[in-house]
This record gives structure tokens, C-alpha cells and sequence, in this order.
């Protein structure tokens, strides 16, 4: 059975909602990243960023275990492992895979400092929160005009390259934007958001997830232990 090492983030919901869609067996452990999991030996092992999600498999593509982290990698292995939500066709693979590095190099480190700043920052400075809001506000843009021609990010059909990217945007309000304001992301979103497996995904963990109000949950996610050398 997959284990799933992970907690109820963005980037942790990719792979829960991937697993179900596929109809795998899997395991999630939680790592509290607000209580420092991320930062035990045995999940840097695994994961040496020290960044969730990471899985290990018993059966991977030799017959051997493997362990894997970057959710990213995680989805592309899953979708290999089993073939399905990644073309065959090379030109659908690759179309694919150019809308899952957008979500990874883009997508999701903007819209991640666009919540940072907007909601966990001590200090509320108005330069950052303009500079990421008007970057995610650009990137919605980005996203609906693909979806104006068409139906999945990454071509005909629903893929990881969607997968990835939708959740992401369930935090639209805290990121400043409006669904209306994009009417081709907002039927891609709310499509998404009736699967059944994305339903079940996005409940994996969640009710383990607390508000970050405390100051040791503060300093595990953006303080000094972050920089520490392991």
C-alpha cells in the first residue's frame, strides 16, 4: 500500500485527490508541519526538503520500494505508474506537462507568498501584498484564456496538469480574486469541484488542520527553524 506522508495544504491535496481519482490503496500519516513533523529525521529521509507531500511505495517500477517527494514527481509517478491523467501521445504528454511546470514554477510559489502576505505576514506591507496579488491576479488571467479554447489545462482531456493547479485556487477569496472576474476558470473550477474523488480528496486530513494563530506554529512554517542546517 502507497503511504502518503502528508498534511492538508495545496500541494498535499494534489496527490490525495490523484490517489483517489485512480482508485489506489494508500495511507495518509499525517506530518503536522505546524508542529515541526517535517523537521523529524525519519520524514527527512524521505523527504529532504522538508517539504510535504512525499510517498513511499512498496511496488515501484522495479519491483522495489521507492520513496518520492516534490508533488510535482509525485504526480507524474502516479500517473505512470498507472497510466492514466498523462497522454501517451507525445504531443498531449507535452502539453500536458507545460501547464504542471507553470502550476509549479508559478502557480503555486506566487499564489503561495499572495497568501503569506495577504493572511501570516506580522506585518502587513503594502508593497508585498500588491506585488502578489497583482501576480495572481495576472495568473488567473493566464489560466482563463487557455480555458476560453480549451475544456482541461492541458488539452482535451482532464489531467494532473488540472489536478495540480485546482487546488491552488480554492483559496481564491484570501487571494484577492473573484471567480466571476474569470468566467472560463470558474466552469473549469466549479467542474472540478463536483468530481467525487476530488470531494474525497480534499477531506483527507482536513480535520487535523488548525487556524495558524500560535507563535510555535508560526516559527516552524516561516521562522528560524526553517533555515536551520540538518
Amino acid at each position: 500500500m502507497i503511504e502518503v506522508f502528508s498534511w492538508p495544504t495545496p500541494n498535499g491535496h494534489k496527490v490525495h485527490i490523484l490517489l483517489e481519482e485512480l482508485g489506489l490503496p494508500y495511507r495518509a500519516v499525517p506530518i503536522d508541519i505546524g508542529a515541526g513533523d517535517q523537521f523529524r529525521p525519519e520524514f527527512l529521509a524521505i523527504s529532504p526538503n522538508n517539504k510535504i507531500p512525499a510517498i513511499t511505495d512498496p511496488d515501484g517500477p522495479d519491483g522495489q520500494p521507492i520513496s518520492l517527494f516534490e508533488s510535482g514527481a509525485i504526480l507524474l509517478y502516479l500517473a505512470g505508474k498507472t497510466g492514466r491523467f498523462l497522454p501517451p501521445g507525445l504531443r498531449e504528454r507535452y502539453e500536458v506537462l507545460q501547464w504542471l511546470m507553470f502550476q509549479m514554477g508559478g502557480v503555486g510559489p506566487m499564489l503561495g507568498q499572495n497568501h503569506h502576505f495577504r493572511q501570516y505576514a506580522p506585518e502587513k506591507l503594502p508593497y508585498a501584498i500588491d506585488r502578489y496579488t497583482n501576480e495572481a491576479r495576472r495568473l488567473y488571467g493566464v489560466i482563463d484564456r487557455r480555458l476560453a479554447t480549451s475544456a482541461w489545462l492541458g488539452g482535451a482531456e482532464y489531467s494532473i496538469a488540472d489536478i495540480a493547479t485546482w487546488p491552488w485556487l480554492r483559496n481564491w477569496k484570501n487571494q484577492g480574486m473573484e471567480l466571476s472576474e474569470h468566467p472560463h476558470l470558474e466552469r473549469w473550477f466549479r467542474t472540478i469541484e463536483a468530481r467525487p474523488a476530488v470531494q474525497r480528496g480534499v477531506q483527507v486530513l482536513a480535520d487535523l488542520r488548525k487556524p495558524i494563530h500560535d507563535d510555535k506554529s508560526r516559527e516552524m512554517l516561516f521562522g528560524k527553524t526553517q533555515y536551520q542546517r540538518r
